[in-house]
């Protein structure tokens, strides 16, 4: 299944990019979804445990299971806690 990812603030300076799409293994959850991210998107598992992830734009956590054409963005602090 394909998913559409959106990278906002520093995780889009970062990747310098604000979308992507990605293929996925059917039942993948936000987590496991994240561990492939940081594997191909090396820059995310630096500000991994500092994200914010919402889903079809309702923040989730990482247990939330993910659906075809679904929207995933990543949201890093907006300030503070965090050296990016």
């Amino acid at each position: 299944m394909e998913i559409r990812l959106r990278f906002f603030a520093s995780i889009r300076e970062k990747l310098h990019r604000s979308e992507a799409v990605c293929a996925v293994p059917a039942g993948i959850t936000v987590g496991a979804l994240l561990e492939q991210l940081c594997r191909d998107y090396p820059p995310l598992a630096e500000v991994r445990r500092s994200l914010s992830i919402a889903v079809n734009r309702e923040y989730v956590d990482h247990d939330h299971p993910l659906a075809d054409h679904d929207e995933v963005a990543l949201i890093p602090p907006v300030s503070g806690g965090c050296h990016v």
